[in-house]
């Protein structure tokens, strides 16, 4: 059974690589990536490298789709991502094809798969992020669907509230937990060395994305959270850079300038690679941002979070998050209370309320169980009690 795999960006990629490992060696299964997104953008970090630098072969890349600046350009993108993918997935004639989350490239890829009638399973379904448009794309590609992986009985729940048939429905948990339980990561003189930096506590990890739902200013926004970072002198920060949304440039340069002004002690990188981010991540004081590292993974180290804005906004937090308005005293304010002795206790308490180990197993087992060929998209499923009869289509 050939199982495609679609992949656009750094992050996704760290959460998809022991599944795709797995993939690959399994004897019922045959493994075809197809790279797209930010992975192709030497600006991005060309992250395809770490891919074939882990030992992937690339079945094929989608290079329509790169990054946005605006509305319309996301548009056209999915628009010629759709066309691309088409024609991508009608060589390679996969049997299931599986996507993670809810980038705009992966919605193209979701379109073209559903139009060529490849089963698409769909992973990270069922969750909310007020403050970005993911939110609704991740929702539409659920509607594409056959199969669902869900990190959550809540997430599982909503699924099956947009219609899709329990019988589809896997609560598997998370990948980003289960990834972590198998990665060996560097100490700190281990990272030193990699980074030519001294990581001097308190240290924060930064990563902040486009707001790209309802009312935001990126340059006032990512400039308060420069302002709140700066007031903290002794403090190191290591920056990664924005996904590729609407915006994104100007954030990228608010912070590529501010780290620059305080060498020895911040740090920009396009691209740190899973292990030295997850590694960065495990001795942190802090995940400062809005990126969904902050509530899926870091909670497993346990390191604390400050959620900056609307972004994430309707996902399930563990106690070690802390959320604030996007400004230079509210963020200064969470800086505190995250140094502080009280809530640093509390944080070493904290489990994460995604699960543990497994995800990757479970996810591989439901597709080597897959018949191909007989995994049909359903009809809207009904809660019980209403009147329509739930019908099963080709």
């Amino acid at each position: 059974m050939k199982v495609a795999v679609v992949t656009g960006t750094r992050a996704e990629f760290g959460l998809l690589s022991r599944l795709m490992s797995m993939i690959d060696d399994s004897p019922k299964l045959d493994l075809q990536v197809v790279v797209t997104g930010t992975h192709l953008l030497p600006e991005f970090g060309h992250t395809i490298d770490a891919l074939t630098g882990a030992g992937f072969e690339i079945a094929a890349e989608v290079r329509t789709l790169t990054q946005a600046s605006t509305g319309a350009e996301v548009a056209r993108q999915v628009g010629a991502g759709t066309m691309e993918f088409t024609d991508t997935f009608f060589s390679l004639d996969p049997d299931a094809v599986v996507l993670l989350g809810d980038r705009y490239e992966i919605l193209a890829a979701a379109v073209a798969a559903f139009f060529l009638e490849i089963p698409i399973v769909h992973i990270h379904g069922g969750e909310v992020t007020h403050g970005a448009f993911d939110d609704t794309i991740r929702h539409a590609i659920t509607k594409f669907a056959s199969v669902h992986c869900v990190a959550h009985d809540q997430y599982a729940a909503r699924v099956i509230q947009l219609g899709e048939h329990p019988d589809t429905v896997h609560m598997v948990g998370a990948l980003g937990v289960d990834q972590l339980s198998s990665t060996p990561l560097k100490n700190r003189e281990q990272l030193e060395q990699h980074l030519g930096l001294s990581l001097r506590d308190p240290v924060f990890l930064v990563t902040y994305h486009p707001v790209t739902s309802g009312e935001s200013d990126a340059l006032v926004e990512v400039s308060e959270l420069v302002a709140a970072l700066e007031g903290i002198p002794k403090a190191t920060v290591i920056i990664t850079m924005p996904n590729a949304d609407p915006d994104h440039q100007v954030i990228l340069d608010v912070l590529r300038v501010a780290a620059n002004r305080h060498p020895g002690r911040w740090l920009f990188t396009e691209s740190l690679g899973q292990v030295n981010y997850w590694s960065v991540m495990a001795l942190a004081t802090a995940v400062v941002g809005n990126s969904s590292s902050g509530i899926l993974e870091a909670p497993s180290f346990p390191t604390a979070t400050i959620n900056i804005g609307p972004r994430q906004n309707g996902r399930i937090f563990s106690q070690s998050v802390v959320s604030c308005a996007p400004d230079e005293r509210a963020i200064s304010g969470a800086l505190r209370q995250v140094e502080s002795e009280e809530f640093r206790d509390l944080v070493g308490t904290v489990t994460s309320p995604l699960g543990g180990p497994g995800a990757a197993n479970r996810i591989l087992s439901i597709l080597e169980n897959l018949a191909a060929g007989d995994v049909g998209k359903r009809v809207f499923y009904d809660q019980p009690g209403d009147r329509t009869k739930e019908k099963r289509v080709s």
